[in-house]
């Protein structure tokens, strides 16, 4: 939505995507507090940002509260997408850094300080639409340290530990308000070995759903879900079995052993392979959902689901086979919005005894 909105021209559009995930009862979305180096930088380079980026920003959080709608910032890629741990890589070597690979982003000072540098930056910064500092925006629901997290040269998930524990406390030490999520797609590690079997195609990344969302000051745990993409050889049906698994062993490790709420912040089923129906995705929208909302209902930790990629009519170039537009896949649209009006129903009732 940041880039989007760097574009005069096209803020409209990022308008309209808000006011009609508010008409459909979403009031949750994520997106990035990242876009490092390339051609359409909010970071220029360490410690130096684009100013007419970050009004982009700033337009974006100012007209999510307009809506009525809460944002998760994240603030690094893991890929190198918008740059992510890569660039800031380069910059250190850049600089006389001797790293050897990307996962120097978890180890050398002076990169760890880049990064730091951005937190402040970011959570000290003060919007030029509304007057509030990013810190201070009741607007932002949470922070998010980093977009699907992988270490792997080192897949005990120790050093990716170490730096969730000192970023962790260095956001918390300047914002003690908003709650904080790592980005993790729910791998599961070395800490509960047994858990492996739940890890689609046996994945081990160098990231542990357990240890990591123990740490202090992480207030709640995620996952993602592609399930098209890590079982592409799978039918449907296997697909959807495995979903159910996949959350199932989730929440039931968010409730018995961390005891923190569990949040669904990515999931998505393309269109483009060959056979891929509406019909198989709104399937696969309908159990996640449906699972949030038997969460949310027992009082589970469950409490909802963020999808890959809302886009409003025009974001043409944002087109991914995974987007919805919902003047256009009516149909999932409307899955959407039901279990989220029912999830809000909850809370409404909740809230009011």
């Amino acid at each position: 939505m940041m880039l989007e909105s760097s574009f005069p021209s096209e803020r409209g559009k990022v308008s309209s995507a808000l006011e009609q995930a508010s008409s459909y009862g979403l009031t949750l979305a994520r997106t990035w507090a990242f876009s490092d180096g390339g051609p359409w930088p909010l970071q220029l380079s360490p410690g130096s940002y684009n100013e007419s980026m970050f009004k982009a920003l700033d337009f974006v959080i100012s007209e999510a509260r307009r809506n009525k709608i809460y944002l998760i910032l994240s603030l690094v890629n893991n890929y190198e997408s918008f740059g992510g741990r890569k660039q800031y890589v380069q910059w250190g070597r850049e600089r006389g850094q001797n790293v050897s690979s990307d996962d120097g982003f978890y180890t050398n000072d002076v990169i760890k300080g880049y990064y730091k540098n951005h937190v402040k930056t970011v959570l000290t910064r003060i919007n030029t639409v509304t007057g509030l500092a990013y810190k201070d925006d009741p607007t932002i629901f949470a922070w998010e340290l980093i977009n699907e997290p992988r270490c792997e040269s080192d897949l005990s998930g120790r050093t990716f530990q170490a730096w969730i524990e000192e970023m962790a406390a260095y956001v918390k030490s300047i914002d003690n308000k908003h709650l904080l999520e790592i980005g993790m797609e729910g791998f599961y590690g070395d800490s509960m070995q047994g858990r492996r079997q739940f890890n689609p195609n046996g994945y081990v990344f160098g990231t542990d759903f357990i240890s990591h969302n123990q740490v202090q000051g992480i207030d709640f745990a995620t996952i993602h879900a592609y399930p098209d993409l890590w079982l592409a050889n799978w039918s449907s049906g296997d697909q959807l079995r495995f979903l159910q698994n996949w959350t199932q062993i989730h929440v039931s490790d968010s409730s018995t052993i961390l005891k923190k709420p569990l949040l669904f912040t990515e999931f998505g089923k393309s269109l483009k392979p060959p056979g891929s129906t509406v019909n198989q995705r709104d399937a696969f929208y309908g159990q996640v959902y449906g699972s949030a909302f038997v969460s949310a209902e027992d009082e589970g930790p469950l409490g909802g689901g963020l999808f890959w990629q809302l886009l409003a009519q025009g974001m043409d170039g944002l087109r991914d086979s995974y987007e919805i537009v919902p003047t256009e896949q009516r149909s999932t649209a409307s899955i959407i919005s039901q279990i989220s009006r029912r999830i809000s129903g909850l809370n409404n009732r909740r809230r009011h005894g």
